[in-house]
């Protein structure tokens, strides 16, 4: 999983608007106030709250 770092420093949660980490084994991004999973699929992070998976 390629993500730039410049662009994961500008995402963030669409729901809280809070930073979001990569998470390598999960391939995605993940937001720890929410718990939410934004996968990465080809390259591009799906920032849809729809769309994410909540994490335990």
């Amino acid at each position: 999983m390629d993500i730039k770092k410049e662009l994961l420093d500008i995402l963030a949660c669409p729901q809280c608007k809070g930073d979001l980490r990569l998470n390598e084994e999960k391939a995605g991004l993940i937001c720890d106030k929410c718990k939410l999973l934004y996968e990465i699929r080809d390259g591009i992070p799906i920032m849809l709250i729809d769309e994410a998976t909540p994490i335990g």
